[in-house]
Parts: C-alpha cells; sequence; structure tokens
C-alpha cells in the first residue's frame, strides 16, 4: 500500500497541479459560459469521467505502452486536436441555430460525453501518468495497480472539485451573458480551437 507520508506529498503535488487553470478547466468553463452551470457540471464530470479512463489505462500498463509508441501517442493526440476543432469550427459556424440552441439546449448526456471524449484523448494527461504519478509508486510496497488506482483515485478527486468550482463560476457568468449569444458561441468556438492548437503543439517527451 501507499505510504502516508507519499500519499501526503502527492496530494500536495496534485493539489498545486489542479489549482494552476489548464486546458480541462477552460474547457469546463467555456461549457458553463455557453449553456449554463449545469452543462459546465456535466462537462465537468465527463473530464473525471475520462481521468478514471487513465487511471485505468495506467493501472493496465496501457499509458506506458502508448506514451513509448510515437505512433500510438500521434494518433490520440492528433484525434484530439481534431476532435477540439470540430467543437471550435461548429460553435464558430453556428450562429444561425443560436435561437434554437437556446430554446432546445444540447442534452447534458451529450455534453458529458463531450468532456470524457476531450480528457481521454488530451496525451498530456497520459503523460501525467507515466512520468509523474509513477514517482510515487513504490513495487516493494505491494499491488503496482492498486498503488495507481489510489493515486489516480485522489487526483481525480481533487481535480473534480477544482473543475465544479469552475463550472459554478462560468454557469453564472453565463447567466449575465444569456443575452449575448453570438458573443457566447464565439468565445466558445475561440477557446475550442484554441485548445486544438495547444495540443497540436504540445511536444512528446517520452
Amino acid at each position: 500500500m501507499v505510504s502516508l507520508s507519499t500519499f501526503l506529498i502527492f496530494a500536495l503535488a496534485s493539489l498545486a497541479l489542479v489549482l494552476v487553470p489548464g486546458p480541462n478547466h477552460i474547457y469546463i468553463a467555456a461549457r458553463g459560459i455557453a449553456q449554463g452551470r449545469a452543462a459546465g457540471v456535466a462537462s465537468a464530470l465527463g473530464v473525471e469521467t475520462g481521468t478514471m479512463v487513465h487511471i485505468a489505462a495506467a493501472a493496465a500498463g496501457l499509458s506506458y505502452v502508448i506514451a513509448r509508441s510515437a505512433t500510438l501517442f500521434n494518433v490520440i493526440k492528433w484525434a484530439g486536436v481534431a476532435y477540439l476543432v470540430y467543437l471550435g469550427i461548429r460553435a464558430l459556424t453556428s450562429r444561425q441555430e443560436l435561437k434554437t440552441r437556446e430554446a432546445e439546449p444540447q442534452p447534458l448526456r451529450k455534453i458529458f460525453l463531450e468532456g470524457v471524449i476531450v480528457n481521454v484523448l488530451n496525451p498530456k494527461v497520459i503523460l501525467f501518468f507515466l512520468a509523474f504519478l509513477p514517482q510515487f509508486v513504490a513495487p516493494e510496497a505491494g499491488a503496482v495497480p492498486l498503488q495507481i488506482i489510489i493515486l489516480g483515485g485522489t487526483l481525480l478527486v481533487l481535480g473534480l472539485i477544482t473543475d465544479l468550482i469552475y463550472a459554478a463560476g462560468a454557469g453564472a457568468l453565463g447567466r449575465r451573458m444569456r443575452n449575448r449569444s453570438s458573443l457566447m458561441s464565439r468565445l466558445s468556438g475561440v477557446i475550442y480551437l484554441g485548445l486544438g492548437i495547444a495540443t497540436a503543439f504540445s511536444g512528446r517527451s517520452a
């Protein structure tokens, strides 16, 4: 099992990481601003469900394999880029549908699934589970997969807390901007495209 001292150090380090605004926070904020607090919360839950996928993959050793394979890593990276660019273009070109979308908001289930996809296809998260988390795993302390699950679960909980804070704040801001739907759509589109570009230029350190 993970020792108490190792766990506390990991928790503090993870807290420092999740407090810094990152791509997930920006994505969640964009969702919350565009469609309200419920959409922000749904995207936050989706993102952290994606984190659960990464935890399972890391525990099974898949993150290591993917990060060491240039082909697999790049497939995931560019799939993520393509999806973010798609979201951005869709937001920027949907101005004619804004009134319909306001009357019929995007289903929360769809927003949740988008959050899952965005995080699962995030190569930076794969590298996190490869480069950062293993530093706190001690093979002599017991089952490595169980240690990864414990540490990954800690990161997930801390991440979810900050995600929900961003979702609530963005939802409140979105209510104030509700009469500026065109501006919100453009803002969301620019954010998604920016995230796609940032992902495209992110390096592979493995």
